[in-house]
């Protein structure tokens, strides 16, 4: 290609294949967008599982023992029956009749049945923590 004498800028024809193909990253990206797969929309407030009540675990593991004027559920917008206890120990066997001990005095467990709010309608299940 034959150079502009004076010009303040030459263009080759390289220069300009490169600067289209940039120019047309946007015209690309849309059509890469419908080959994924189908997924379905999330709602505004998430998705159909319980939201934990984040404050219980005061040490990041979100564990809180039973007792009196302390929140009995893990999950917020819970209505239903929950069982908690903790201390929790006891001795079970295995499939040898080998006794095991299990649980500490630390161990904290309950089991939680009902209705809770999720995915802007109301669901229902059954949960356990240990």
């Amino acid at each position: 290609m034959a150079s502009i004498p004076n010009s303040p800028s030459t263009l080759t024809r390289r220069d300009v294949l490169r600067a289209s193909a940039f120019a047309a990253l946007p015209l690309v990206r849309p059509l890469t967008i419908n080959v994924l797969p189908d997924e379905q929309p999330m709602t505004a407030n998430g998705d159909a599982n319980p939201y934990p009540i984040p404050w219980l675990g005061k040490s990041g593991s979100h564990n809180q023992p039973a007792g009196a004027n302390l929140e009995p559920s893990h999950i917020y917008h819970f209505k239903g029956r929950v069982a908690r206890s903790s201390t929790f120990t006891g001795v079970g066997t295995d499939n040898k009749g080998n006794r095991i001990a299990f649980g500490s005095p630390t161990t904290d467990y309950g089991v939680m049945q009902g209705d809770y709010w999720a995915a802007r309608t109301t669901q229902h299940g059954t949960f356990t923590h240990i």
